[in-house]
């Protein structure tokens, strides 16, 4: 499902606009962006959890040179579904 269909489907249920609920779905990805960036995490009761999960510093290597190259210490955005949303889905396998 992309975000065009998503903006379809919540105005066909809503009655809003396409153009105002576009907005709308933006803007929440923008927050959660820009929180994220902030360092600070986003729980939304009975979807999920996006945090930060913390990489430690270690040494990759370039296989086609055999050389060790080291990779700094980073964070990478991650979504933890909450335990109602898992439930749905196991139920709901096609």
């Amino acid at each position: 499902m992309t975000k065009a269909e998503i903006v379809a489907i919540i105005a066909g249920k809503t009655g809003i606009e396409k153009v105002a609920v576009q907005s709308v779905v933006e803007s929440f990805m923008e927050e959660v962006k820009t929180s994220m960036t902030k360092g600070e995490n986003v729980y939304l009761r009975g979807f999920g959890s996006f945090t930060i999960k913390k990489r430690a510093k270690k040494l990759g290597r370039d296989i086609s040179k055999n050389v060790a190259i080291p990779i700094p210490a980073h964070n990478v955005p991650a979504f933890k579904p909450a335990k109602t949303f898992v439930s749905q889905v196991k139920t709901n396998v096609k």
